[in-house]
């Protein structure tokens, strides 16, 4: 889900909404949303189409899941909040700032869901570590662009996040304390925690309330803005703003770092200046050993250029003048194929081969001589009994999308992708997200070994939750 705007609205219309009702590694345990595509394909265009292709940078927790077209990835992880600690299950999202969850005033918020989790709703009063953030303090002035009218030193915050699909949030905030595991050594942890500002959320619309039946407690924003979990732990000089996470497409799964990844070596690109997006400066597209004609201002770097990378979205969509050659030269290496378009978007063909030895590499190429390759068993995905094409067209969405270059999930997975907010700089490389990283202590120089398989979290879980847990891991440093 991807936040297309944080409405700027005047102290009255959102008090009219809200005050109606009164440096050591740690690990996030992480499942996916929906365990398999069920249905129309259709579904995964939906999700990616809510997402309005407006990807913000990321906060530092962990990202698990499979990055497999067939299973639409939207990744929630369990963590606790308050003292004594409660569990809630939130949606990890790249797209949006703002972690919130929903809380006990709200008469709109979901009451169960069919994820086989407990919903939790948060309760300030029962938080002995919670305290109100008010309107005279700087994060509420940071949040608004500055003082709101009529917003008074003794009144609480608002916030109101509105999302692409329509859906929205309101509440207010609050600060409290944050509980995850600490890695202490080579696959060890401890308990640990920090104190974070999040949303309270009053009143839920569209997909977020009460009707939504894969409901969640909340939602863990990942952007790159101060009110971002990552931003506010780098303020205060407990984590470095760098972190990595590799998504295995084969086995699920995965592994979310913070923290500066010494093993395996990545190459890196510039991200786009001055974007709220994970933008890079997309130079070519290749296909086999063949170079699309393309021209060249479709790759110059500003708004709405380049290429937005994006773990949360499903499938990569390109641009009609990189889309219609690219897909053409894929489907031409089998003369006999008889294309069919299925759910009016995929182009899908029976085929009994192998697919990687049947179809070309995609690569494409970026500033600095870095590259990003991706399998036909990449951009293929079996359906019905045909292959169909992942590759999506962003010339047929909306004309706000018409020169949009976004890669989601399907060009990622199977790679570890580093992200060095710090000196603004993305990369990746092909790797078994099913082993493990290096990730360097700041502090005491030490190396630590971070894997993707299952750290026993503080907060235990059913039994019966734990064929679908995926490790989730994040590597916070003490400077």
């Amino acid at each position: 889900m991807i936040t297309s705007s944080i409405a700027k609205l005047t102290l009255i219309s959102i008090l009219t909404a809200l005050l109606c009702v009164s440096s050591n590694p740690g690990v996030f345990n992480v499942k996916y949303r929906y365990p398999r595509l069920q249905g129309s394909l259709s579904a995964l265009k939906e999700h990616d189409d809510k997402r309005q292709l407006t990807i913000l940078a990321g906060i530092d927790l962990p990202l698990g899941g499979t990055g497999r077209p067939d299973i639409l990835g939207l990744y929630y992880a369990k963590i606790g909040i308050g003292t004594p600690a409660k569990s809630y299950y939130v949606q990890v999202d790249t797209g949006s700032d703002i972690m919130w969850v929903n809380c006990i005033q709200c008469r709109q918020c979901p009451k169960r869901s069919n994820l086989g989790i407990e919903l939790t709703l948060y309760d300030i009063e029962e938080s002995e570590s919670a305290k109100l953030v008010s309107c005279d303090e700087d994060f509420c002035y940071q949040i608004s662009g500055g003082p709101l009218s009529g917003c008074k030193a003794n009144m609480s915050c608002p916030y109101l996040e509105i999302y692409g699909d329509g859906s929205s949030t309101a509440g207010y905030f609050v600060k409290d304390v944050v509980q995850y595991d600490s890695v202490a050594g080579d696959l060890k942890t401890k308990t640990a925690n920090g104190s974070v500002i999040f949303g309270c959320g009053a009143r839920q619309s569209g997909d977020l309330d009460s009707s939504n039946e894969e409901a969640l407690d909340g939602i863990l924003g990942f952007g790159k803005a101060n009110s971002s979990m990552i931003s506010q732990l780098a303020s205060s000089g407990r984590v470095k703003k760098i972190f990595a996470h590799c998504l295995d497409g084969r086995n699920g799964g995965g592994i979310f770092a913070i923290g500066r990844v010494v093993q395996p070596k990545v190459n890196m690109t510039p991200l786009v200046p001055n974007q709220p997006h994970y933008n890079v400066n997309m130079t070519a597209v290749q296909v086999g050993q063949e170079f699309l004609d393309i021209p060249a201002d479709l790759f110059q770097p500003g708004d709405r250029k380049g290429a937005i990378i994006d773990s949360g979205t499903t499938l990569a969509y390109l641009p009609e003048i990189i889309y219609e050659p690219l897909v053409k030269k894929i489907t031409s290496q089998e003369p006999a194929l008889k294309v069919h378009i299925v759910d009016k978007d995929y182009k899908c063909f029976q085929y009994s081969g192998r697919v990687d030895e049947g179809f070309p590499n995609v690569t494409f190429h970026f500033e600095n001589s870095v590259y990003l390759r991706v399998y036909p068993h990449d951009y293929l995905f079996p359906y019905e009994g045909m292959w169909c094409i992942g590759w999506q067209n962003s010339g047929m969405q909306s004309r706000d999308r018409r020169n949009m270059t976004l890669l989601g999930d399907l060009v990622l997975s199977n790679k570890l992708v580093l992200y060095d907010l710090e000196n603004q700089l993305i990369g990746w490389t092909e790797y078994n997200c099913s082993s493990s990283i290096k990730v360097k202590d700041e502090g005491t120089g030490t190396v630590h070994l971070v894997g993707s398989h299952f750290i026993s979290s503080a907060f235990p879980l059913d039994t019966s939750l734990l064929l679908l847990l995926l490790a989730f891991l994040i590597t916070l440093f003490l400077l």
